[in-house]
């Protein structure tokens, strides 16, 4: 009973499952595991089983978070120039080349977007409504 237990362990993987994870051969793995360069731990029965956290190091890095991209054109780049918040809504008013552009937004998109005076950020404007967003 066991090593019915240990081999059904949500975070261990055969050495087969563990190849496939990581886009290698079978043959590969058991070539890693038998050097030593990846950790495993053996069954009772003696059989190799991959924890996933042995895996981390061997799987490509997350990409970083990239800026979301807009289908809008009308973007004009600026500077924060003055923001209020009062209650649930937020007054931001943006520099660009010399005009002023205001928008009444959420505080909570405020927060979010982590506006502050001074530095840049992007209106996008729609029909009649703007939106603020951080380049």
């Amino acid at each position: 009973m066991l090593e019915i237990a240990f081999m059904n362990g949500s975070n261990l993987l055969t050495p087969r499952q563990a190849a496939a994870k990581l886009g290698i051969s079978y043959p590969a793995l058991k070539h890693w595991i038998l050097a030593g360069r990846i950790r495993t731990i053996k069954t009772p029965g003696g059989h190799h089983r991959v924890p996933i956290e042995s895996l981390q190091e061997f799987l490509p890095a997350p990409a970083p978070r990239s800026s979301p991209r807009i289908s809008g054109r009308n973007q004009l780049l600026g500077t924060v120039a003055e923001i209020q918040v009062e209650g649930l809504l937020a007054k931001v008013v943006l520099s660009v080349g010399g005009q002023r552009v205001t928008a009444i937004i959420t505080a909570d998109a405020v927060r979010d977007l982590a506006l502050q005076p001074g530095e840049s950020a992007v209106a996008l404007i729609k029909a009649t409504e703007v939106m603020i967003a951080r380049p």
